[in-house]
């Protein structure tokens, strides 16, 4: 198995499902990350969900997998842990750190690994086995080694699951991932689902249109997602961004929902703000305000 890898996707649901072989874990947004163990003592190669190589963002995470067997892959998310709580805009800092600055995060923000599925093990190939199968090997792997590199808590008890659901909320937990016990692993699909809190997420700022004294839109990341145009802003967010936002970077484009081909202004990820989504034809994220010292 080699990179880049297309990694399983999961299915928005407004309901916990109970009804079948289900395994729930908690939803760890962070920065989605596939570790390959390569040949050779220093042979680690991290991929980001879009195939890109990593591996320089993550010299803590890569130096830990390196007690991995060769040819082992994990699948699972990095994050950053806060006074107990997900950071998500560490996650972010961490991901687009040069490999110079990196090694300095790796000491202020370092990084945890929650891997949540084994794809392969010492060159077994195990996609097409049952995600149970997998599952029980990846605990057995990861165990004996301990932070940072760990297995997600998993239940196929879905009262413990619905607790799960409500408690672990105020660590930065989104919600649930639910999989079938009998199902492989589902590459470049949305086979699996997620059951997450409906009503506003954390984003971490990355860009703007508009120019910097009048931004009209920004530029958001979610944990586990792509880049995202927000809606046009308030006038007292765009006051407030006009504000805060750090001195702008190039110029960058992306292909935005709804809005087609854009242009916008990068800022670094030092930001983070307060969205509310709206399921609709064309997914929307409206920016009610900004987080932490900025709000």
């Amino acid at each position: 198995m080699r990179p880049p890898l297309r990694v399983a996707l999961a299915e928005s649901v407004d309901a916990l499902p109970t009804d079948g072989p289900w395994a729930y874990e908690p939803k760890f947004d962070g920065h989605r990350l596939v570790v390959f163990r390569g040949e050779g003592p220093r042979g680690v190669l991290l991929q980001a969900r879009s195939g890109r190589t990593v591996t320089g963002a993550f010299p803590d995470l890569a130096e830990a997998a390196r007690a991995l067997p060769e040819g082992t892959v994990l699948d699972g998310e990095v994050v950053v842990w806060t006074e107990g709580r997900i950071d998500f805009a560490a996650v972010q800092r961490r991901a687009a750190a040069t490999p110079a600055r990196a090694r300095q995060l790796a000491r202020t923000l370092p990084a945890s690994y929650a891997a949540f599925d084994l794809l392969a093990e010492a060159g077994d190939e195990l996609r097409a086995r049952p995600y149970a199968e997998r599952r029980e090997r990846l605990v057995a792997r990861l165990a004996p080694l301990g932070p940072p590199l760990q297995a997600v808590p998993m239940t196929t008890d879905p009262e413990v699951a619905a607790d799960w659901y409500e408690s672990l909320r105020a660590t930065g937990v989104e919600g649930l991932v639910i999989k079938r016990l009998d199902q492989g692993y589902p590459a470049g699909r949305r086979s699996w689902l997620k059951l997450r809190h409906s009503d506003t997420r954390d984003a971490v700022v990355v860009g703007f249109t508009g120019t910097p004294a009048h931004p009209q839109a920004l530029v958001l990341v979610l944990p586990d997602d792509d880049p995202l145009l927000s809606s046009p802003l308030t006038p007292a967010v765009r006051a407030r961004a006009a504000a805060l936002l750090p001195a702008p970077g190039p110029d960058a484009g992306m292909n935005a929902i709804g809005f087609g081909d854009i242009t916008y202004r990068t800022v670094p990820p030092e930001l983070t703000v307060e969205v509310r989504q709206q399921a609709t034809r064309h997914r929307t994220a409206t920016v009610v305000r900004f987080r932490g010292g900025a709000e």
